[in-house]
C-alpha cells in the first residue's frame, strides 16, 4: 500500500506544469481549530515568566549596536525572537529590517498587515505574536476598529477588502493551496499584483515568525502588554491606478539583480535556472524582496548545517506541505550535490534511506510545519542532540523560511522553470516505470 500511494504522487507531481497535486497530509490543513484571542491574551500574560527553548541574548548585547529599529514601533526594545538570533551575526539587524519593511513599508496599510499576522498568530495558537500584533494594531483608530473587529469575530463590520485580506491569510495559512482560484479573483477585485505579492509575502513572514515564536517558546515581554506602542510613520498612499504601475524601485532592482547574474565574481546557486520565478514574482515588492534576500543570506553565512541537510529539511517541508514549486527546486538542488537518484527515490517512500541526524531534522520539520503549537521541550531537544545549539537553530529557520515561502510560490501557482521539472523527471522517471526496486 505504501507503494501504491507513492507512486500514485510521483505519477500526480509529474504533471506539475499543469496543476499542483496534494499529497494525503495536506488534503485537509484548512480545517484549523481557533483558539480565542481573549485566551491567547490570557496565555500571553502566562507566557511573561516562560522559559526559552535557547539562551536569549541580553538586550545590551554588542549584536545590538547600531541598528536603527529594533523593533517595527520603534520603541527602542529588543524583542526576544531577535535575541534568539543573535548568535548570528548580522542576522537581528536583517530581520528587524525584513519586520519593518513588511509592516510599514509597501501599498498595502499597516491595519491591514497586522490584522492578517494577528489573525494567522490565532491560527497557530501563538500568544506570543498575539500579543506583538495586538499592541501594534493599538496605535491607529483604524487598527483599534479593526482590533474589536477581530476580538468580538464580527468580521463583517470590516471593510470588504480587509475582509478578504483575512480571509487570504486564512486559506494559505491552512494550505499552500488553499485560495482556489475564484476565491483569488475576488482578491484581484480589490488589490492589484504588487499588493498581492506584498501580502502573500505578509502570509510567508508570519507562518515563519509564528513558528519560530511556538518552536523556541519565547516569553512575551512584559513592555509589549504593559507600554503601549507609539505610532510609527504611515505606509505610502495606495495607487490610484486600476493597475500596478512598475515601480523605479521594481526597475532597479530587476536590472541590479540580473546584472548581478553575469558578475562571475558574484556567486550563483549553481542550479541552472537563471532569473527564478519566485524572484520574478517577489521583485514586485523591490523593498521588500531585498529585505528579505538580505535576511535569508545574513543567516546563511553564519549556518553550520551542511547545504545538502539544508534542502533535506526544506524537502520536508515542501513535501508536508504540498507545494509543488519548492519541492521541485529542493530535488534539482539535492540532485546538483551529488545526491543519488536512488536516494532522492528512497526519500520520497520513506526515511529509511536517512541518517540519525538527517531522520532528526525531518521530523521535526514535518511536525512544526504541520502543527505548530505541538512542539514540545522534548521534541526541541531531541534536535539540538543531533545537531547541537547552532545546528539547531539553523535548521529550525530553514523550516520557518519553507513553511513561509512554501505559501508565497505555490499560493500564487508560480509556474516551475524548465529545468527543475526535467531534472524532477528524470529522477522520478524510473518511479512510474519500475516499481521493483520500491518493494
Amino acid at each position: 500500500m505504501k507503494t501504491t500511494r507513492y507512486i500514485a504522487s510521483i505519477a500526480a507531481l509529474l504533471c506539475l506544469s499543469i496543476s499542483p497535486a496534494l499529497p494525503e497530509s495536506a488534503s485537509d490543513a484548512g480545517n484549523i481549530p481557533t483558539v480565542s484571542l481573549s485566551s491567547l491574551q490570557d496565555q500571553a500574560r502566562k507566557q511573561i515568566t516562560a522559559t526559552a527553548r535557547i539562551q536569549l541574548a541580553p538586550e545590551s548585547a554588542e549584536a545590538f549596536n547600531g541598528i536603527d529599529s529594533l523593533e517595527p514601533a520603534g520603541s527602542g526594545h529588543v524583542p526576544n525572537y531577535l535575541r534568539a538570533m543573535a548568535s548570528m551575526p548580522g542576522v537581528p539587524a536583517s530581520f528587524a529590517h525584513v519586520m519593518k519593511t513588511l509592516l510599514y513599508g509597501g501599498f498595502v496599510a499597516p491595519e491591514v498587515k497586522l490584522a492578517m499576522g494577528l489573525r494567522m498568530a490565532q491560527l497557530h495558537s501563538s500568544p506570543y505574536v498575539v500579543a506583538h500584533m495586538e499592541r501594534y494594531l493599538r496605535t491607529t483608530d483604524r487598527g483599534r476598529e479593526v482590533l474589536a473587529a477581530l476580538q468580538s469575530g464580527n468580521f463583517d463590520s470590516l471593510q470588504p477588502a480587509d475582509r478578504l485580506a483575512l480571509e487570504y491569510a486564512e486559506g494559505l495559512t491552512g494550505g499552500v493551496h488553499g485560495v482556489s482560484d475564484s476565491e483569488f479573483a475576488k482578491v484581484r477585485g480589490f488589490y492589484n499584483d504588487s499588493q498581492i505579492v506584498e501580502m502573500t509575502m505578509t502570509v510567508c513572514i508570519f507562518n515563519y515568525l509564528d513558528r519560530f515564536a511556538e518552536a523556541l517558546n519565547l516569553p512575551v515581554e512584559s513592555w509589549v502588554l504593559d507600554s503601549p506602542a507609539t505610532e510609527p510613520e504611515a505606509a505610502a498612499s495606495l495607487p490610484t491606478a486600476r493597475i500596478g504601475l512598475i515601480s523605479d524601485g521594481e526597475m532597479k532592482a530587476t536590472s541590479d539583480r540580473l546584472a548581478a547574474m553575469k558578475d562571475p565574481k558574484v556567486p550563483s546557486n549553481g542550479w541552472g535556472i537563471g532569473f527564478a520565478n519566485s524572484m520574478r514574482a517577489l521583485l514586485r515588492c523591490p523593498e521588500l524582496a531585498d529585505a528579505w534576500m538580505n535576511f535569508g543570506t545574513t543567516a546563511r553565512q553564519s549556518w553550520v548545517i551542511s547545504r545538502e541537510e539544508q534542502l533535506q529539511v526544506s524537502f520536508a517541508v515542501s513535501l508536508a506541505n504540498g507545494c509543488r514549486y519548492c519541492t521541485l527546486h529542493q530535488v534539482l538542488g539535492l540532485h546538483k550535490l551529488g545526491v543519488s537518484m536512488g536516494k532522492l527515490m528512497a526519500m520520497k517512500k520513506d526515511d529509511d534511506a536517512l541518517t540519525p541526524r538527517e531522520h532528526a531534522a525531518v521530523l521535526f520539520a514535518r511536525k512544526l510545519a504541520l502543527d505548530p503549537p505541538s512542539i514540545t521541550d522534548a521534541d526541541y531537544q531531541t534536535l539540538r542532540a543531533a545537531f547541537g545549539e547552532q545546528g539547531a537553530l539553523d535548521v529550525l529557520m530553514q523550516i520557518c523560511s519553507f513553511a513561509g515561502f512554501n505559501r508565497f510560490t505555490d499560493g500564487l501557482h508560480l509556474p516551475s522553470e524548465d529545468a527543475a521539472v526535467q531534472t524532477y523527471r528524470e529522477v522520478y522517471h524510473t518511479a512510474q516505470t519500475s516499481t521493483s526496486s520500491l518493494q
